[in-house]
């Protein structure tokens, strides 16, 4: 059975004490932390656009973080039942959104690497793998799979030791969300297939982003994804 939104699905705003730290997916009617949802406002224009910092004027309505559930709420017709007006969608909404986060992803290690909390090149990563530097290995998604198993196996390494001396858990999360192409941009030079994130706040920006961004890909049915530290 179809579920209408109701009123109370949407926000009073970007920034009121009723705010919130969940709510509820238009969608599934399922409530999460809204770190793992999307909110989506109304434009100037009528028309419905994501707000990714969740900082966009006028009330809110939210979307389990997933290109499928995007897509659905779309094809359902629910931002017009959810915003009780007349809205427009673009058929492209669910990939629209993807770019957005790619974007936002991408802006955020390069303000990383401006910060000096980047190393690029096979080499320079390997050797701050070997220093117990990194914080997060990032691999380019079209890159050639003998360098990404090389450093992987090399990290994998190191996390054991590290996890043996400590005595507990040392996951470091493997990122490959970006291309060669947005690689290159965020870092300002040519042909990225490896980096590695190293301690500093900086990074904590784009460790949220592009685990958002993977999960936005990976997730299913409203389902948040896999929150485990190796995400791909």
């Amino acid at each position: 059975m179809l579920a209408l939104a109701d009123p109370a699905d949407l926000d009073d705003g970007p920034r009121t004490n009723r705010s919130g730290t969940e709510r509820m997916c238009v969608v599934t009617r399922q409530v999460w932390p809204v770190d793992d949802l999307i909110r989506f406002v109304v434009g100037p224009t009528g028309e419905v656009v994501p707000d990714l910092k969740r900082k966009l004027p006028g009330r809110g309505l939210w979307v389990s973080a997933s290109h499928a559930t995007v897509a659905e709420a779309a094809k359902r017709k629910l931002f017009g039942r959810g915003f009780k007006r007349e809205v427009q969608v673009s058929p492209t909404l669910a990939e629209d959104t993807e770019r957005l986060l790619v974007r936002g992803t991408v802006e955020a290690l390069a303000m990383a690497a401006k910060a000096g909390h980047v190393v690029s090149g096979f080499s320079k990563v390997e050797g701050a793998i070997e220093q117990r530097q990194v914080v997060a290995l990032i691999h380019a998604s079209d890159g050639a799979i003998d360098g990404i198993r090389k450093l992987d196996a090399r990290l994998d390494s190191q996390t054991r030791q590290m996890a043996e001396n400590a005595g507990k858990s040392a996951d470091i999360p493997v990122i490959v969300a970006l291309t060669s192409e947005e690689l290159d941009l965020a870092l300002g030079r040519s042909n990225v297939i490896h980096a590695a994130l190293l301690a500093g706040p900086a990074g904590k920006t784009f460790l949220s982003r592009s685990q958002i961004l993977v999960r936005y890909r990976t997730a299913s049915d409203g389902k948040t994804g896999n929150k485990t530290a190796r995400f791909r």
